[in-house]
């Protein structure tokens, strides 16, 4: 049985939206586009090598970094492409954050046959 829905007022949604909870509205079904939890900026700056590109990441309300090196790697989890919104699945070729520390941005993806197809402006 599905949790009754809450009315929340608009100041209380905004909030609670800026701290990340998420609030399903009804009718509770969302596209692969609208999975992501925000909507960020992506833009393939340079491809290092085969397996490395530095990507600029902009989230106005979590993180922002103008030269992040991602590598290739293959998911361990399922998601949503940063750059595409398609699906991700367990097992697909994709470009993740590395950095130490941990980056705020760090269970982001991008599938790397998308990647492989932008090209830097």
């Amino acid at each position: 049985m599905a949790a009754p829905a809450v009315a929340l007022d608009p100041w209380a949604r905004t909030i609670f939206q800026l701290n990340g909870l998420r609030i399903e509205t009804p009718p509770f079904r969302r596209n692969a586009a609208q999975a992501g939890e925000r909507r960020v900026a992506v833009k393939l700056i340079e491809r290092q090598s085969t397996t490395t590109a530095t990507i600029e990441w902009r989230d106005a309300t979590r993180c922002s970094y103008g030269d992040q090196v991602w590598r290739a790697m293959r998911a361990r989890t399922a998601g949503v492409c940063a750059m595409s919104g398609g699906v991700i699945l367990p097992g697909d070729q994709v470009y993740a954050p590395n950095s130490r520390p941990v980056p705020s941005n760090a269970g982001a993806m991008i599938l790397a046959s998308v990647l492989d197809q932008a090209m830097p402006r």
